[in-house]
């Protein structure tokens, strides 16, 4: 039996619950996975299946067949082993960013071995969001898809900040402290504090304002510099020379 179509201007029942006020559920994280190894692939993918704010809408073997599933699918995340043939996770990772243009690019969420690798630090550069080991829990895999995808906070932010740190020490660039001059001095303060891997309650805690403040002053920072989030905030306050490797303060 065919369901006769909707009178032109009438009003759907979606769209009904939406004009009455009634809210609506919000749509599933749309999610590709990117890993050479099909059993590793189809493991990742099974998991973020069973989660009904989850969708898996692609997955590739390498870093060319990623790319090419995120421009057909426009993902929200993306999980990409770092480390793949043809095209590997950072390659891969860069040519999304330079994608997207005006468009918000997926957040990549790399997968690796060894959470001190260099590997990982050049995908960061290059855009991730954040890594996660291959050995993560299935709870720790959800939670950290969610987090990514609504932007809130830093993955691991120990883990992440002496991956950066240990790398940024061992590859040093010329600082570019020119970058952070949009900046006010509080809000240097609060990149510097981001560096250091602090939350929103901590970063009240150590301005002494409330966290609404916080949340203002972090979203201006990542407004001014360009940035997607608050990996990328920290990667900039090591590449600009902010925060120095193993000084402790900024520099």
């Amino acid at each position: 039996m065919t369901t006769p179509e909707a009178a032109p201007g009438a009003t759907t029942g979606s769209d009904a619950r939406t004009a009455a006020g009634v809210p609506t559920e919000p749509h599933p994280v749309r999610i590709v996975v990117a890993d050479d190894h099909e059993v590793v692939r189809a493991g990742y993918a099974g998991l973020l299946a069973t989660q009904p704010d989850f969708t898996v809408v692609g997955t590739a073997r390498d870093g060319a067949e990623a790319v090419r599933v995120c421009r057909e699918q426009r993902p929200d995340v993306v999980l990409m082993d770092v480390r793949m043939p043809v095209s590997d996770g950072i390659q891969a990772t860069a040519e999304l960013m330079s994608d997207a243009g005006p468009a918000q690019p997926p957040r990549v969420l790399i997968l690796t071995t060894f959470d001190l690798d260099e590997h990982v630090y050049d995908a960061l550069i290059a855009g991730a969001s954040g890594f996660l080991l291959k050995d993560v829990t299935a709870e720790r895999l959800f939670d950290a898809v969610r987090v990514v995808a609504a932007g809130e906070a830093l993955l691991a932010p120990g883990v992440t900040r002496r991956l950066i740190a240990e790398f940024a020490r061992l590859k040093p660039r010329a600082p570019r402290r020119d970058a952070l001059a949009v900046l006010t001095p509080r809000e240097s303060e609060v990149l510097r504090l981001l560096a250091e891997g602090l939350s929103n309650p901590e970063l009240a805690g150590r301005l002494h304002v409330g966290e609404e403040t916080v949340k203002t002053h972090v979203s201006r920072v990542l407004s001014k510099l360009g940035l997607r989030d608050r990996t990328q905030a920290v990667v900039m306050a090591y590449e600009t020379g902010l925060v120095v490797p193993g000084a402790g303060s900024s520099a």
